[in-house]
């Protein structure tokens, strides 16, 4: 029995084997013609050349394509079209690049600009004195690499690609994407899909001259426009179907067209793309131009009009884009929120220091292991390392591990220690001055910095510093400077006396002073600058047109002991928008060589607070007071607070004060306050309006005289100008309690 049955249960499955293949080969058939009738859709490459501020067409084009739907499958592009492309590769849509855009201070970004709070006292002083700095070597004026070293531009884009650092071969980005670099030294393009992303599009946006070269695994690179600024051909390699070019170059112009720097580069660097165009124009199956031909490379002020002449372009070519469309919204932007904070893990250095230890470093960029800092401390520590000047690049990664991000720090030593240095400068009190200075660092310690300025003109005058700078620790420094002028002057020293025996308004003065001084200095919880020395000073005020009197009033040495405290957040010293900042010193005279014969011990105080803060856009309020007095003893009259004047580098105890010449209101104490409204009218463009008021007197704080009826009052009108040699200021100022009123103007940064 078992044997007849066999057979009936074998022909019984295979009958529904064989009916369950015949299902599936249908199936398979069916699936197979249904794809028959839905072709594949095309992969579609977009490439967006460089050009500067035109790139913001970019947007515009990337914002119609998002909203028709028109799916992107690989982005190339070079300088701004790289950066641009990366965004959206990286997960931005179209209306986040344009907020970012937007938002980004392009100045800033030109000029490489490190905000005042990074710098120590040391260098805002530096970078607040000399127009020009050159670096010297062998007895040669060399000139710098760059204008720029990226800093500002590296730390934003860190800022923005923090999401994706820890891709670092291109393809795995949402969109796939690759740019292009040029080797300054071959002549050659170089195609970049790998690597750190934000050291990649600097190095493909590093505008020759503009911005100083970028190192990548031996290649020394520069901006990709010098080499292939419309990459088209690389993404042809890339086996795509359709190429969407979008063009922002500039066409070749004529002599008339070429009336500045900046026009006459893009031409040279476009020669070589323009002879290339009629072949790159045969690999693009959609070419998208904008009319940005009125625009320059670095019309950024302009980016919404430039913006809208992308989107038009690129409405203009919507029958041709229509046809890539999938009918689905296929972009999906990234939910990107910006970095604010970060756990900094290990902090490493790629290679060893020849110069400089980790200490050192450590203790400029002022971060912690292991610690959680927010995104604008972070770059404030970048920002404090690249301000000592001391290394001629500053590149770094994160890498994002278990929950923390180590910092690697690369850091190439700058190879010139010796820098020549120019400014000028022109005001009422010291007349005009040519400033030329040698710097040197290393000269016996590694982080030593020696600096002589000459300045020569109307009356000469020197300072000399010597400074050993241990950052946290103590430092130490030695100063000594000279400084002199010959005016017509309201204050005889002598509390009146002399003029009022003459019957005199003001007597002709020669005054020179030689200070020599020894400190040290630290920093107190990292914002205050401590210190105390030891001073020499040597005062000599003679007058030679006084008849029948002594000529001189003044010829003694004198030797004293000094402390100060001082803090300064400042964005900007001469037209701060924000900040805060106070100095207070005491300084007590104990040695006298005495010339007249009166001198008795004494010291003297001085403390000076001052404020700014936005009122409503474009006009910032500055509050400024100041009080000073002698103690102790029965003091100098030379060493009086002297008010008057404007526009000079403040000595000795001479105060600017509006509505009064020069050293006009004398006394060895005095009360002042300040009030200065400046408006922004135009970039680099200031008109202010202020007004000062003032108590000054013998032992003003001994009563209560300096709380009465204010005894000085002065205002001014003014114009101000930001240019590359400083601040030009032109005041007129008045007071009610004279009858004519002055004209101060100041050219340049003061000295």
């Amino acid at each position: 029995m078992n044997n007849s049955k066999t057979p009936r249960c074998y022909f019984g499955f295979t009958r529904h084997c064989l009916l369950v293949l015949v299902v599936l080969l249908w199936a398979n058939s069916s699936a197979i013609a249904q794809d028959s009738l839905t072709p594949k859709r095309p992969k579609i490459g977009l490439v967006l050349s460089g050009g500067g501020a035109k790139g913001f067409a970019h947007i515009g084009v990337l914002k119609v394509l998002e909203k028709e739907g028109i799916p992107i499958d690989y982005i190339g592009g070079t300088s701004m079209g790289a950066v641009v492309g990366a965004l959206y590769a990286s997960g931005y849509s179209a209306t986040q690049i344009d907020s970012i855009f937007k938002s980004t201070d392009f100045d800033a970004l030109l000029s490489d600009y490190i905000p005042r709070n990074s710098k120590s006292f040391f260098e805002k002083h530096n970078d607040e004195l000399y127009a020009i700095s050159l670096p010297f070597k062998n007895l040669h004026i060399g000139i710098p690499s760059g204008l720029s070293k990226g800093i500002y531009n590296y730390n934003l884009l860190n800022k923005l690609f923090y999401h994706a650092l820890e891709v670092r071969d291109f393809t795995k980005l949402p969109i796939p994407f690759y740019c292009l670099s040029s080797n300054i030294e071959t002549g050659k393009e170089v195609v970049l899909d790998a690597g750190y992303l934000p050291e990649v599009l600097l190095a493909s946006g590093a505008f020759p001259s503009l911005f100083a070269p970028v190192e990548i695994d031996g290649n020394l690179l520069v901006d990709g426009g010098a080499t292939n600024n419309f990459p088209v051909e690389e993404m042809k390699k890339r086996g795509v179907d359709i190429v969407i070019g979008v063009d922002v170059q500039d066409e070749g112009k004529d002599r008339s067209d070429l009336k500045d720097a900046a026009k006459i580069l893009v031409q040279i660097s476009n020669f070589q793309m323009m002879e290339k165009m009629n072949d790159k124009l045969k690999l693009i199956d959609i070419y998208i131009k904008p009319d940005v031909k009125k625009y320059g490379v670095m019309s950024f002020e302009r980016g919404n009009e430039i913006e809208g002449k992308g989107e038009e372009a690129a409405l203009a070519a919507l029958d041709k884009l229509q046809v890539l469309k999938t009918g689905t919204a296929i972009r999906n932007p990234l939910q990107i929120h910006p970095i604010d904070s970060l756990h900094v893990g290990n902090i490493l250095l790629s290679s060893p220091l020849k110069n400089y230890t980790r200490a050192y470093v450590m203790g400029k960029v002022r971060l912690k292991q292991n610690t959680v800092v927010s995104f604008a401390d972070f770059t404030t520590g970048i920002n404090k390392i690249a301000a000592t000047q001391n290394f001629g690049s500053v590149f770094y990664q994160l890498d994002k591990k278990d929950g923390s991000t180590d910092l690697q720090l690369d850091l190439l030593e700058n190879p010139s220690n010796a820098y020549v240095k120019f400014g000028l400068h022109y005001d009422g009190l010291f007349k005009s001055g040519l400033l030329t200075n040698y710097t040197k660092k290393k000269s016996v310690f590694k982080n030593d910095i020696f600096s002589l300025d000459l300045i020569l003109g109307d009356n000469f005058r020197y300072n000399l510093d010597y400074y050993i700078d241990n950052g946290f620790y103590w430092s130490f420094g030695l100063k000594s400077k000279f400084n002199q002028f010959n005016r017509n002057v309201k204050t005889d020293f002598e509390n009146g006396e002399l003029l009022q025996i003459l019957g005199i308004n003001n007597i002709n003065i020669d005054y020179a002073d030689v200070t020599n001084q020894a400190y040290v200095q630290t920093l107190f919880v990292q914002r205050f600058l401590l210190g105390a020395g030891v001073e020499f000073k040597h005062l000599k005020i003679t007058s030679t047109t006084i008849e029948n009197t002594k000529p001189v009033f003044e010829n003694s040495n004198f030797t004293s002991v000094f402390g100060y405290i001082k803090y300064d957040s400042f964005d900007n010293k001469y037209f701060p928008k924000k900040g805060w900042s106070y100095s207070g010193d005491c300084q007590s005279y104990l040695f006298s060589s005495n010339f007249n014969n009166d001198f008795s011990r004494f010291s003297i105080a001085k403390s000076e607070l001052a404020v700014a803060f936005p009122v409503v856009r474009n006009l910032t309020a500055i509050l400024r007071s100041e009080a000073g007095f002698s103690f102790g003893g029965m003091s100098s009259n030379y060493f009086d607070f002297i008010l008057g004047g404007y526009g000079a580098n403040n000595t000795h105890n001479f105060k600017p004060f509006y509505g009064y010449d020069f050293l006009s209101i004398s006394g060895n104490s005095y009360f002042k306050s300040e009030l200065n409204l400046d408006v922004k009218f135009l970039k680099k463009h200031h008109l202010n309006a202020a007004g000062n008021f003032a108590n000054v007197g013998d032992y003003l704080f001994n009563n209560t005289r300096w709380l009465s009826k204010v005894a000085y009052s002065g205002y001014a009108l003014g114009y101000g100008m930001e240019t590359l040699i400083g601040p030009v200021e032109l005041k007129y100022t008045w007071s009610p309690e004279l009858s004519k009123g002055f004209t101060w103007v100041s050219v340049g940064f003061t000295f």
